[in-house]
């Protein structure tokens, strides 16, 4: 069984794993440039969103605040626009709005990146196991070299054998190299990207809560109908408040 598998191995040689981490790197370089290309299509500036909102929250416009959000195309836009959406029916429904929409958005940012991390975790292992195909063809050339061989033959194999030892371990050392290569740049993207995640989130979080802020303070309605619902019972009870004295006075 060992002999079979030694075989496969040295007939196959690392070659194949090189042909593998070229492909692996070409489709690691593709997802970085495409996940760079979303965030930098996602990116705003939040203080300044965040001040424009918490304005227009405190003057009761909260559909100026909706367009001002919509007008972003940040993702932690998107997530309070949720929120604005249910605000009408109070604090909790708007809050469990933005916290769905805060999760598809975390997909969404997420995306691929599980592949650049595991490229970066396994691609070493890959390169070592063209290193180990490499170096059984090295032992199998020495092997080979020192086998009872009688004349002429016996002399140029003595000859062949270093050189073809060191093919095999030139080419088991550069599938090493190319397997370092291959996940340096897939696991300092991947951090990079993360990091871009966990700062999008920590964002959302707090343009979150001053939407949250408002509501809470307006009792869990906008203030412009907050305004109304206060205004309307006003208006009705005077009257009667009237009618009642006149009937007093009447007895």
């Amino acid at each position: 069984m060992i002999e079979r598998v030694k075989n496969a191995m040295v007939g196959a040689g690392a070659s194949w794993v090189l042909w593998l981490m070229l492909a692996l790197s070409i489709i690691s370089i593709a997802i970085m440039l495409e996940r760079a290309w979303v965030y930098w299509s996602l990116r705003d500036d939040i203080a300044t969103l965040m001040r424009d909102l918490g304005k227009l929250l405190r003057a009761g416009d909260l559909e100026g605040a909706r367009k001002r959000l919509e007008s972003s195309p940040s993702a932690e836009a998107a997530v309070v626009v949720a929120g604005i959406v249910e605000s009408d029916l109070g604090v909790d429904a708007a809050e469990e709005a933005m916290a769905g929409a805060s999760a598809m958005q975390r997909l969404r940012l997420e995306r691929r990146l599980a592949f650049l991390g595991t490229l970066g975790n396994n691609a070493p292992f890959i390169g070592l196991l063209g290193t180990v195909i490499g170096i059984v063809g090295a032992f199998e050339e020495l092997g080979k070299a020192h086998a009872p061989v009688a004349g002429q033959a016996a002399a140029a194999a003595t000859q062949l054998a270093p050189q073809a030892v060191m093919t095999n371990i030139a080419e088991a050392l550069v599938a090493t190299a190319v397997g370092l290569l291959v996940a340096i740049p897939a696991v300092a993207a991947y951090n990079f990207f993360q990091r871009v995640v966990k700062e999008t989130l920590a964002n959302t979080e707090a343009l979150s809560h001053v939407l949250l802020a408002h509501l809470k303070a307006v009792g869990g309605v906008p203030l412009a109908a907050a305004t109304k619902t206060e205004t309307r019972p006003t208006s009705k009870r005077a009257p009667k408040a009237e009618a009642s004295e006149d009937e007093e006075g009447a007895n």
